[in-house]
């Protein structure tokens, strides 16, 4: 019979790393099975309603009518990834303003800047279904979060913008409470 030692000078090293693979791979399955590790599946609290805007800056629009509204759908695409239809829920469009001092005074007005009499910053409500997670709200496997780029695309547009506000919508089934949810940007 060989001894201790002579069995282990047949032993490779990299039979050692094999071993040492398959110990961690069956420790990390034991501590997911206890549930002290969560899978990806496990991590989704909830699914629900979301409504986010996405502001859109310095579009130049020449035409009688800006091509995105309200109770229509508009493509989008997420960090260049196509994703959706996805549902408008209003628009709001602001003509570039400028700040001018007024004069013997140290007060400012805010007016039109007629040097940019196109161009516009618009602001659009979308509305989709989301997975809720401890980190925020998931779309298309993207986590939506202030700042994310967002394309949106339309027959005659495709505009580039960041996504400016988020809302998760409470679970309801009630067309009345979702008609009241105040949309624009009115401070009160």
């Amino acid at each position: 019979m060989e001894n201790l030692s002579d069995i282990l000078k047949k032993i490779k090293p990299v039979d050692f790393i094999i071993i040492a693979g398959v110990v961690l791979a069956l420790v990390v399955g034991f501590f997911t099975y206890k549930n002290f590790r969560q899978t990806a599946s496990k991590q989704i609290e909830a699914t629900s309603k979301i409504s986010f805007q996405v502001f859109v800056r310095g579009i130049t629009l020449t035409g009688n009518d800006i091509p995105l509204k309200a109770k229509e759908k508009t493509f989008i695409s997420i960090r260049n990834v196509p994703y959706s239809d996805l549902d408008i829920v209003a628009v709001k469009a602001d003509r570039k303003k400028v700040v001018l001092p007024i004069l013997n005074s140290k007060k400012v007005m805010v007016v039109e800047d007629v040097s940019q009499a196109n161009m516009y910053d618009i602001t659009v409500t979308l509305t989709d279904t989301a997975k809720i997670t401890k980190d925020g709200a998931v779309v298309g496997g993207n986590k939506i979060k202030m700042g994310l780029p967002i394309t949106l695309e339309g027959k005659d547009y495709k505009f580039n913008g960041t996504v400016s506000d988020l809302k998760v919508m409470p679970e309801t089934n009630d067309d009345k409470f979702h008609d009241t949810i105040n949309t624009n940007n009115d401070v009160q």
